[in-house]
């Protein structure tokens, strides 16, 4: 039964990781990201009743699968550049994806630590209301 499960675990992750382009640092780096930004968000609402993404502040699972349903895209725009890549015989479109969600989710993780009350040094919030507001200059929403 062991080696089923070690089977099938294998089978699928290695298809994951060949959608994705391989399993490298960017892609490490992303899902690490991305899971750190999700724990701190069920912090900041669960623990802390600062949530942005409620009314009330407080954990909604509503809240929570709409997250999950966002990183999910995310992982499916890293697919689409990867495939691009692949198309026009480059490298680098897959990397650049992945390092602007990479940059999208370090903001993320930072932002959930102030409402989490940690003192954040005004450099990094000036630079993130500055990149912010360039996001929403070019037409971007959060």
């Amino acid at each position: 039964m062991k080696a089923i499960i070690c089977s099938i675990s294998g089978a699928v992750g290695s298809t994951i990781a060949y959608f994705l382009g391989g399993w490298d640092n960017s892609i490490a780096t992303l899902l690490l990201f991305m899971l750190i930004d999700y724990i701190s968000g069920l912090f900041v609402a669960g623990v802390f009743k600062k949530s942005p993404k409620t009314d009330t502040g407080r954990l909604e699972s509503r809240a929570g699968w709409k997250g999950l349903c966002k990183k999910g895209a995310t992982l499916f725009f890293i697919v689409v550049a990867n495939r691009l890549d692949i198309q026009l015989g480059t490298t680098y479109i897959r990397d650049a994806v992945c390092i602007a969600f990479i940059t999208n989710e370090l903001i993320s993780i930072v932002e959930n630590a102030g409402l989490m009350g940690l003192p954040i040094p005004a450099v990094i919030i000036n630079t993130i209301d500055l990149l912010k507001k360039k996001g929403a200059n070019n037409g971007q929403t959060n």
